[in-house]
Formats: structure tokens, sequence, C-alpha cells
């Protein structure tokens, strides 16, 4: 069985205006007066308006689910205390002009001096999910498998849709934002561990990046953790919505594991095609048309996401998450994705109505 982690990030937002709201210090010292809450639980992002978590390694789903309400309920008071709402929101809906203020870090001061105009604006959150794999070789293997259903995840995922005060008209603008960093969107194929090792330090000793945390493929090697990371998806709504992908996408890289040690052969997609299918979904997530990059034809993305499940239906039976899964994204497709809720709530209540949303589902439901 393979184990997963899920990392979360939230946004510090501005209960009035909905503009972020830079208290991150301030609410995590509240969390830290919490007796359900551990000093290791709480990580700070790029920005002091952001706040992460990440869970312990979880065997089950419902392990996961856990400690993520667990955590949100915890972070929900400590933000109330602060009198700021925190969001899982994937994208601020609006920001203010002045630059923002950074987590007062060394690294991420070199960010900033790296690429200021898109750190200035990195008010995005991503939902990383981490899934266990045997040893690096067989990880880079499972890598190749995974690139052809990344679109597919990201559409799933969808919950960005509002930057600067507009509707984006993307279902995830978070996805077209990172498009901006020098290494972004799919990662190639690798032809073993040593190949990926070297092409990645062949990038730091460029100097076009930092350092190999600016990796910003959707899925890549953890230098931290004997895991398989995909980083495809949008921060989430809430913690079931969380969960669901992991799931997915612990079903999708014990698939990959499996046909890699079986050694099954694996289809390539054009580069080309699988960046505009990445671009496809970050606009449309489910409401519309996927591109199958295989085929490199449009079908319809309840098409794309049955075939993505009859792929990873073996895995899901073995890890015990057929049922979870299957519920899930029954309610996926009934109440849409992240993106479609918050043009509903936009739509309806306006920025209130949006806010209310964020509030209301960060530890509730919708």
């Amino acid at each position: 069985m393979a184990t997963l982690g899920i990392e979360e990030e939230y946004l510090l937002l501005d209960p009035s205006t909905g503009l972020p709201v830079h208290k991150a210090a301030e609410v995590e010292a509240f969390l830290h007066r919490s007796p359900r809450i551990t000093e290791g639980e709480i990580q700070r992002e790029l920005l002091s308006c952001q706040l992460e978590t990440a869970t312990p390694v979880s065997a089950t789903l419902t392990e996961a689910e856990e400690y993520l309400l667990n955590f949100r309920t915890q972070l929900e008071a400590g933000a109330r205390k602060a009198g700021v709402i925190a969001a899982g929101t994937a994208s601020a809906p609006r920001i203010e002009e002045h630059y923002p203020e950074l987590t007062d870090k060394d690294r991420y001061r070199d960010l900033q001096a790296s690429a200021p105009g898109i750190v200035g604006d990195q008010f995005v959150n991503g939902l990383h999910v981490h899934v266990s794999v045997p040893d690096r070789e067989t990880g880079v293997q499972a890598l190749n498998r995974i690139r052809e259903w990344l679109p597919a995840i990201i559409a799933l995922s969808t919950n960005s849709p509002f930057w600067l005060d507009r509707d984006s008209g993307f279902g995830s603008w978070r996805v077209v934002h990172y498009r901006r960093w020098p290494v972004q969107g799919c990662a190639p194929v690798f032809r073993d561990a040593a190949d990926y090792e070297r092409r990645i330090q062949r990038l730091v000793d460029s100097g076009a990046i930092i350092d190999r945390g600016v990796l910003t493929w959707m899925a890549r090697l953890s230098d931290s953790y004997p895991t398989l990371e995909v980083r495809a998806g949008d921060a989430q709504l809430q913690a079931r919505d969380s969960v669901l992908l992991g799931g997915i996408i612990r079903g999708l890289v014990s698939t990959a594991v499996t046909e890699a040690r079986a050694g099954v052969p694996y289809s390539t997609p054009d580069d080309e095609l699988l960046d505009a299918a990445m671009w496809q979904a970050a606009r449309d997530g489910l409401t519309g048309d996927l591109v199958d990059p295989l085929s490199a034809r449009l079908v319809p993305a309840r098409e794309r996401v049955q075939a993505l499940m009859a792929f990873i239906a073996g895995a899901l039976e073995q890890e015990g998450d057929t049922q979870w899964v299957q519920a899930g994204l029954a309610g996926l497709w009934e109440k849409g994705t992240g993106a479609q809720r918050q043009r509903r709530a936009m739509q309806e209540g306006g920025m209130p109505g949006l806010l209310e949303l964020y509030s209301s589902t960060l530890t509730g439901e919708l």
C-alpha cells in the first residue's frame, strides 16, 4: 500500500474587502496556543498573508481528512481572533497595488530579487500531494507515466477564477500564473534517475533558478521524502475536496509504479500538445472539453475523467479508496469544482457572498 501526504495552502483575507491581510504571524501565534496543534503542523509561505500545513504520512484517506479538518478548525478560530478570514482559495480575488509583505526568510528575499514582478503578485495557493514510491528510479519511471493525466487533475481541481477584481475567464488562474516561472508546466521524459538528477543540476548551475525548489513542474520527485509530489492542483475550498484529489493522485501514482515495475510500455504525448492540454484544463475545468494528449482530440471533460478512473481502478480497489473516490466525484459533478462554486457565490452575492463561501467551506459544508 502506498502512503500519502497532502499539503494545503491558505490565504488570509480582510472580511470586509476581500483583500489579502498580512497577519500570518498573528494567526500562527494563536495556533501555537491551541493544544490541538503542534509546532511542526504550521508552515509559513512566501507571502505573510499565507499559511500552510501538511498532513502526517497517511495510510488512509480518512486519516488525511481528519487531520485537515482538525487543522482547519483551529485555523478558523485563530483567524477569527486575528480579525481575518482564512480561505481555501487558490487565488486572491483582489490585491492591493503596493508590493506585498514577504515572510522573513532569506530564501524568499532571494526569490524576490530573482523575479520581483512574479513574487509581487504571488497571491496563489496550491495543493501538493505526496505519494510514496519504492525508490527514485521507480519514481522517475512513474513520473514519466503520469504526464498525460495531469491536465485531468488540473480540471478536477480548478479553484482560482478571480484575479484583480474580475473573472479571469480561467477556472485555474493559478496554473496560468505559474507559467511565468522559468521551469514550469509538465516535466519532460527522463531516461532514468541519473538523467533526472543531471538535468536538474544543469538547471541550477545555469543560474536561471536560485535552487531546486523553483522547479515548478506539475509533478516532480521530492528532495525531502521518498515520494512523487504532484503539484497540479489548486488549493481547495473544503478538506474533502483536497482528500478526493489525494485519493485520485495516489491511485494514479500507484498505477504508474505498478506498470513501471512490470515494464509496461507507455505513451509520450507531444510536449506542445500536453502544454496546450494543461492550458485548456486550466481554462475550462469540468465545464467543457478537455484535450486528450494522445489522440489530439477535444473530448467532453466527463469522458476524460472517466478514462482516468478506468486507468486507476485497480489501484483504487487495492488501496480501499474506490467508494470514497466515487462518492467524492459524484459530489463534485453535482456541486461543481471550486471555481464553479466561487462564480455562483459571486453572481448571487458579490464579494460578500464570495467571502461567505470561503468562510463557510473552510471547516463546514457548502
